[in-house]
Formats: C-alpha cells, sequence, structure tokens
C-alpha cells in the first residue's frame, strides 16, 4: 500500500460536539475532513451523561448563570468569554434541537411533538454550582443523543468526509521565516488500520480532540482523551494555559470491572446525598450547599474523608427518593450499576473521584483562533477564559457548540480568499524501523499515569510535583529516544502526547504559589488575592517541534 495526500478547505482533527458541530456549520460552502481516533462516537461527547447548561425558565436570567459560573470558576474566568457563551446558550440549544437532538421535556408536554421550538418546555435539572434549575439533558445520556444527532447530519452532507481511526501526527506549517506570518497547513496523520503517515493539506486546520484526563491513573473518561490536541499546538508554536486545573469527577463508581464509570452529577442534583460507611453525612461540615457545592469542593470532601478514615470510597445514596422517579431519569445509570451488582434505589452506591476534564488548554480567541495563523481549537482542548479556575457542571458541552459555531463563522470568512497553500512533502520513514520493544511504550504509559495520580492529583505538595517532574523529564527522553528509531504506531503517539501534557500539568502547578479551585497544594493552602485574574501562560518552544 502507498501513502495518500488529500485536500481540503477545512481539516478537523477530533469528532466530537465541537469537532461535529463545526464541520457541519462550514460545509455547505467548505469541503470539510472529519478526524477520529477510532470510531466517531468513541469520544468524550458521548460519555456525558448530565447535560447542557442554557438558560431556558423565565425565572432564571442570563446574569445569573454569568455570575454561578464566575463564582465556580474562583477567580480566574474571563467575563467576556463568560458572557459570551453564556447569552449564546438558547440559541445553541435552538440549533441542536434542529439537528435532530431530542431533549427530555416535562412529562406534561410529551406530547406535543418537536415541531416547534416555542412549543415545547424541557425538562431542566440542576447541578453543582448552579442557583437554578437550567440543565437540558437527554434522560441521562446527553451526550451520546447530540453524538449520534449531529453524526447522522455529518454522515449525510455530501461537504463532509469521515475518517475514523486516523491519529494526528503533527502539524505542518509553511515554513514562514515570521512567526507572527507563519500558517498551518495541514497535518501528518496515521492510518491505523494501513499503518500508514498519511499528508492532510487543508486551509484551514481546528483542532477540537478533548481533554488530557488520560494522564490520570483513574478517569472518568475514554481511552482517547490523551491530550493529543494541547500537545500538537504545543509543539507547533502555540501559547497553553491554566493546565494545573484537572477537574476530578466527584463520583465514579468505585467497583472493578468499571472504573470510568461516571455517576452523573444530575444524581446529587435531584437530590441524592454523599455518605460515609456508618451512614452519614459529611458535605453539610464542607460547604454550605453541601452535595451541590463546585465540583473542586465536592471531590476534595471525599478525598479528605477518605484518608481521614482509611476507607477505600465513599457512598451515594438516593434510596429516599420514589424508585421510579430514579428509573426514569437515569436509566442508563440504574440499568449499568444493577448488571454489577447495585440497585440505585434500593442500596447507596460506592463512588470515589476521578480525573474528568481538563480546564486549561490551547489559548484562543472567542473566535476560536490560535497563535499561529489558520490554526483553530474548540471545545475541551481549548483555554477560552469560560472555566476559570474550575469548571461549572455542563458548561462544557455549550461551550463546544457556541465556540464551534463562532470559528466557523470567522472560518467562512477567510477560507475563500486562500487559493491555495504550500505543498507538503512526504512523511519520511527511511531512518526508522519497526519497533521490538513496544514493552517500553507499555511500561512508560502505565509508570505515568501511576506517578501523575499519586503526585499531582486532588491534594499536592511541592515536593510531590518536583518528584514527579524528574519522573517527566526521564520519561520525556526515553519517548523521544524511541519516536526517533521506531515507526509511530497510535500507543507511541498517545504517550508522546501524554508526557507532554504531564509536564506542562506539572509546570504549571509548580507556578502556582497559592490554592485556588481545582488546584489545592499543602504548602500554600490560602488563595493568594493577588493572584485573582492572572491565568497560569506557558510559552511554546522558539520553533516548531517535528522529526
Amino acid at each position: 500500500m502507498s501513502k495518500k495526500k488529500y485536500e481540503f478547505d477545512v481539516l478537523v482533527i477530533g469528532s466530537g460536539a465541537a469537532g461535529l458541530t463545526l464541520a457541519l456549520k462550514v460545509a455547505d460552502k467548505a469541503r470539510v475532513a472529519v478526524l477520529s481516533k477510532t470510531k466517531l462516537s468513541d469520544g468524550s461527547t458521548s460519555w456525558a451523561q448530565g447535560g447542557i447548561a442554557a438558560v431556558q425558565h423565565d425565572k432564571d436570567t442570563l446574569e445569573s448563570h454569568i455570575e454561578d459560573t464566575m463564582i465556580a470558576g474562583a477567580g480566574l474566568c474571563h467575563r467576556d468569554a463568560v458572557s459570551y457563551i453564556v447569552e449564546r446558550g438558547p440559541q445553541a440549544i435552538n440549533w441542536l434541537v434542529e439537528q435532530g437532538v431530542d431533549f427530555t421535556r416535562r412529562e406534561e408536554n410529551h406530547g406535543h411533538g418537536r415541531d416547534s421550538f416555542s412549543e415545547r418546555e424541557f425538562h431542566l435539572t440542576q447541578e453543582g454550582g448552579h442557583s437554578h434549575r437550567r440543565i437540558l439533558h437527554a434522560a441521562d445520556a446527553t451526550g451520546k443523543e447530540i453524538q449520534m444527532s449531529l453524526e447522522d447530519q455529518a454522515r449525510a452532507h455530501p461537504n463532509i468526509t469521515l475518517f475514523e481511526n486516523h491519529v494526528a501526527v503533527d502539524l505542518v506549517s509553511d515554513k514562514d521565516p515570521d512567526p507572527k506570518q507563519r500558517k498551518c497547513i495541514g497535518a501528518y496523520v496515521l492510518d491505523t488500520k494501513r499503518d500508514l503517515v498519511d499528508v492532510y493539506q487543508a486551509k484551514m486546520t481546528v483542532l477540537a480532540t478533548g481533554g488530557a484526563s488520560r494522564v490520570y491513573l483513574y478517569t472518568s473518561n475514554p481511552d482517547g482523551s490523551t491530550g493529543d490536541g494541547i500537545a500538537l499546538a504545543w509543539r507547533f508554536g502555540c501559547r497553553v494555559a491554566n493546565m494545573e486545573f484537572n477537574q476530578f469527577h466527584p463520583t465514579c463508581l468505585y467497583h472493578p470491572e468499571a472504573r470510568t464509570f461516571l455517576l452523573t452529577e444530575a444524581l446529587r442534583g435531584e437530590g441524592a446525598y454523599l455518605r460515609l460507611s456508618n451512614g452519614e453525612r459529611f458535605m453539610p461540615r464542607f460547604h454550605e450547599r453541601a452535595e451541590l457545592a463546585p465540583r473542586d469542593i465536592v471531590a476534595r470532601a471525599i478525598d479528605h474523608e477518605m484518608k481521614r478514615l482509611g476507607e477505600a470510597c465513599v457512598y451515594l445514596d438516593i434510596t429516599h427518593k420514589d424508585p421510579e422517579f430514579v428509573k426514569g431519569h437515569f436509566p442508563t445509570i440504574y440499568q449499568r450499576c444493577l448488571k454489577l451488582g447495585y440497585d440505585l434505589t434500593k442500596q447507596p452506591i460506592p463512588v470515589v473521584p476521578a480525573a474528568h476534564y481538563t480546564c486549561g488548554g490551547v489559548m484562543t480567541d472567542l473566535h476560536g483562533r490560535t497563535d499561529v495563523n489558520n490554526l483553530y481549537a474548540i471545545g475541551e482542548v481549548t483555554h477560552t477564559g469560560l472555566h476559570g479556575a474550575n469548571r461549572m457542571a455542563s458548561n462544557s458541552l455549550l461551550e463546544c457548540v457556541v465556540m464551534a459555531d463562532a470559528a466557523a463563522e470567522d472560518i467562512l470568512g477567510k477560507v475563500g480568499a486562500i487559493r491555495e497553500t504550500m505543498a507538503i512533502r512526504a512523511w519520511d520513514e527511511s531512518r526508522v524501523t519497526d519497533s521490538d520493544e513496544e514493552v517500553v511504550v507499555s511500561h512508560n504509559w502505565n509508570e505515568l499515569r501511576h506517578f501523575m495520580w499519586d503526585y499531582v492529583g486532588i491534594v499536592r505538595t511541592t515536593r510531590r510535583l518536583q518528584r514527579a517532574q524528574r519522573r517527566i523529564d526521564m520519561l520525556a527522553s526515553e519517548i523521544r529516544e524511541y519516536y526517533s528509531y521506531f515507526r509511530v504506531s497510535s500507543d507511541l503517539l498517545e504517550l508522546r502526547n501524554l508526557v507532554t501534557v504531564a509536564n506542562l500539568i506539572v509546570r504549571s502547578a509548580l507556578q502556582r504559589t497559592e490554592s485556588r479551585g481545582l488546584h489545592y497544594t499543602l504548602d500554600y493552602p490560602e488563595t493568594d488575592p493577588d493572584m485573582e485574574g492572572i491565568d497560569t501562560i506557558l510559552k511554546p518552544p522558539r520553533r516548531p517541534i517535528a522529526r
């Protein structure tokens, strides 16, 4: 088999809510390629249970949503970004409904059908940090409903070409000697079925690759959340910000066969309690909102109680609610727990925190533009200023749709003026061989995720961070050597990206000499008022890194 070269107007790397939304928004006027590491639906969007936040009720206001977000972000949200995204929430919901997304409606309106937006009244739930019910959902599988609806539309569009089982290796520039004029002209991409690296030439390239929570041992994320877009952009010359703020979801099921199964925050929104093994509620001791406190506080409280008592988990209890209500609102969770031996309506469920969402990422403006011309980033891969030091529940899907729309508008205003781009040469494998040391990749992968969990987790110290940095430096050296000598594989590319992201997380954490939001260090347990509004910004290497 020979290598291939593709040419498109827009190359979208990532196939979740952000990537597919952008593809659909530009496809009427541009030829679009969408890359997915495995199947289109294997990304984090499909795993999102809770919902999407947007003001819908007449007793709620945009100002309230903005203020709730600002409070949850612990002094680091950018008000302009928060306002921009929140204000476009209702419009985003309308567009999703037009794409076929079937949000759960209030029971008394189930007979109204799906024909008129003004006639529908959605069932709204409440999650941590929100002062009102404003979470739209599709039972407890909202992300899957959004993903499937957008996939159906993308597969039917003649201007969108979908490439499953394709992993981006590196971005490619036009090599303009002036860094400010340098442009992204596409990417090298590994076709994992053919085991060959092809060239994807594009006038505009969009990173929509999601987050990096697989850098930790325990995570609620799918296997593909390996920080690919963050690492690609960093190597290519883009700044990243606030990588120290990795959100740990408080309640993942504690079970050896379901380490990544999330128990949505909406359970607590509908009245579930967190209890110790003796049945005692403990969240009222930590925050006035108890179980509805922001996620960083809930996760840290659980971590504190587990360590204080030497317990392996705590328990989530919704047995005091009507069983039919629980089954009706959380059918996916109920059935999955039942298969694992737990009846959500009859017994408390064991839970532990797990890495869940990357609040920092590639720096962009409110058009999705990065530091490099013709390179955009949208969704969890980015730092827009929306999340600050702690993401408020269900703001992430909202950001995906709103920022995809903003980037699409900017791209359509420019792509027509680009006539051609410099040709990209074929991927060079003349100096590498097939690896006979795959054990190195798997061993390094395991080591990295273990020490990130132990040293750079929910509670940190400077000494632990420094210990992690030394191990990262050693692993990075080994991986660079391995990458130089052997043909690339999906596992190697993910490991290369993970160690880059781990380095960015630790470097950022060492720079923040305070505790704020998701970053809590025993050496600086107080919040420093002088650091309010100060992002941790890391500048990239002087020149793009490439083989």
